[in-house]
């Protein structure tokens, strides 16, 4: 998979909804204190920059809750309850699900698409479900 994301849209997985605008993903959020914000991630894998107004206020290792902006649906993976899950579509119209931790400060990133995977982040090797050969996935 190539690394230049910048022409990348992202989807919900529910509604299809676009998450993109400009230079930023759109999500919502919700902290330990059931608040609700926008917050923006960039479309870039492995750029774990984020905006967010400064009132929101997010622990370093606080689980957060992303949903979609659009229909509200919980983007949790049913991999991992600290992964969420976007579709992403590259310029020449491939889906690519990728996987982000949901967790403030942890730097993890898969993106996939049948067999192939392309992780980031240094915190890549917590989550061991993608090291499994695609044999044994089955069983988890």
């Amino acid at each position: 998979m190539k690394s230049d994301h910048d022409m990348n849209d992202f989807t919900c997985p529910k509604c299809q909804g676009q998450l993109r605008a400009g230079d930023h993903i759109v999500f919502r959020v919700r902290n330990r204190k059931k608040q609700n914000a926008i917050l923006l991630l960039s479309p870039q894998i492995g750029n774990y920059d984020s905006v967010k107004h400064p009132s929101f206020l997010i622990e370093a290792g606080e689980p957060l809750e992303f949903s979609c902006p659009l229909c509200h649906f919980s983007l949790r993976s049913d991999i991992d309850e600290h992964l969420a899950r976007v579709i992403m579509i590259d310029d020449q119209g491939t889906e690519v699900d990728v996987y982000f931790s949901q967790v403030s400060g942890e730097h993890t990133t898969y993106a996939t698409r049948g067999a192939d995977l392309h992780k980031e982040g240094e915190h890549a090797g917590k989550y061991t479900y993608f090291m499994v050969g695609g044999k044994f996935k089955k069983y988890f």
